[in-house]
């Protein structure tokens, strides 16, 4: 079941060519936490709280969490998040690196659309590279990744969005991107 379908949707967050914005409001356990972890932005209501309860049942972490984890929060609060099971706050998660944001809880969702809105304003195509670029920083040696940052730099330089990020820059205006 995990690769027929657990699987395929993780390769696809982290294929997706946007910023995935995450906004949390409650519990997030187990499986739901691995897939709030391929958010590029994590908000999190105050009263949310993160734990990974696989060793509580019998089971071993899945979901690229035994992956993913080490490199956001290194590995002994990795260890401490799946070993000791026990439940993780949400200014605890901000403070060890899990979240980006924590929001009192009537205000998360506006906290979560205005950040969404800003995230339209911004030149979309190039998103699309800089995602690319950490995500397979994961995986590159430091000569791949200078490589690939070339790679990538030459075609957000060839953009429209870039030529009008230039031009609103020598006319001290704000840009407007239209994601080309």
């Amino acid at each position: 079941m995990l690769r027929t379908s657990y699987y395929p949707v993780l390769r696809q967050m982290r294929d997706f060519k946007m910023p995935l914005l995450v906004a949390i409001n409650g519990p997030t356990l187990g499986f739901g936490l691995c897939l709030a972890l391929m958010g590029d932005v994590i908000l999190a209501a105050r009263s949310a709280f993160f734990q990974l309860t696989f060793s509580r049942i019998g089971l071993v972490p899945d979901g690229g969490a035994p992956w993913l984890l080490p490199r956001i929060v290194g590995m002994a609060r990795t260890k401490e998040l799946v070993i000791l099971a026990e439940r993780v706050g949400a200014e605890k998660a901000l403070n060890w690196g899990l979240i980006n944001q924590v929001h009192d809880d009537e205000k998360l969702l506006d906290a979560a659309k205005a950040l969404a809105t800003e995230l339209t304003q911004r030149p979309t195509a190039t998103l699309s590279l800089i995602r690319r670029a950490y995500w397979d920083s994961l995986d590159n040696s430091y000569e791949e990744q200078l490589e690939l940052e070339a790679e990538l730099q030459s075609l957000a330089g060839k953009t429209q969005d870039f030529a009008e990020g230039v031009m609103a820059f020598r006319e001290k205006r704000l840009p407007v991107f239209k994601g080309a």
